[in-house]
């Protein structure tokens, strides 16, 4: 049953959607979920378990919003349900105050998407047109430059995540705007 799960993206988006009511933090969350499933095409593995990864990361942040409960609380309540432990430890790398370390390749691509997916979300809320068909990676990068913009949004961990996936940051940057931009509407940009 449990690796069925963690393949199911009905089941795991009928979870997201009972603690998650928020529509920026769903939006989110199906951002940083197309940018994951594109690397996990471009690198030949499951999208659908690391998509579902990616779909979950956050799935507790708008009940549980603090350093000592997200993501502790989601890890509980995704092992009461039957989720494997290296898909919890997944999640729980993805906020670098848990100590998870980032050793395997879906851990680094779920960090390294996680802020650039908001950052991106950012960016296309302020063109004129508010379409992700105007962002370009050097908007994106101006941007950061700014940083009264988007200040939340954490420019180390951007960079450090395109870092530790060995990717350029320009590269990275593209891939998650053309991983949004086919997902446009459900994202709603």
């Amino acid at each position: 049953m449990s690796e069925d799960i963690m393949r199911d993206r009905e089941y795991c988006l009928n979870l997201l959607k009972e603690f998650t009511k928020t529509d920026n933090l769903l939006k989110h969350a199906f951002a940083v979920e197309s940018c994951v499933r594109a690397y996990a095409e471009k690198f030949g593995e499951d999208t659908e378990y690391w998509g579902n990864a990616a779909l979950l990361h956050d799935f507790d942040y708008e009940m549980y919003p603090t350093e000592q409960e997200h993501p502790y609380k989601g890890n509980e309540i995704l092992k009461e349900k039957g989720f494997s432990e290296d898909f919890r430890k997944t999640i729980m790398s993805h906020a670098d105050y848990t100590g998870e370390p980032r050793d395997t390749k879906l851990k680094q691509v779920l960090f390294a998407c996680d802020e650039i997916a908001g950052f991106i979300t950012a960016v296309t809320q302020v063109r004129p047109s508010k379409s992700l068909d105007e962002v370009k990676v050097k908007s994106v990068k101006k941007k950061m430059k700014d940083k009264a913009f988007a200040k939340a949004v954490s420019r180390e961990d951007i960079i450090k995540g395109a870092e530790e996936l060995g990717i350029p940051l320009d590269e990275h940057i593209q891939t998650c705007i053309d991983a949004m931009k086919a997902n446009k509407q459900l994202l709603g940009l």
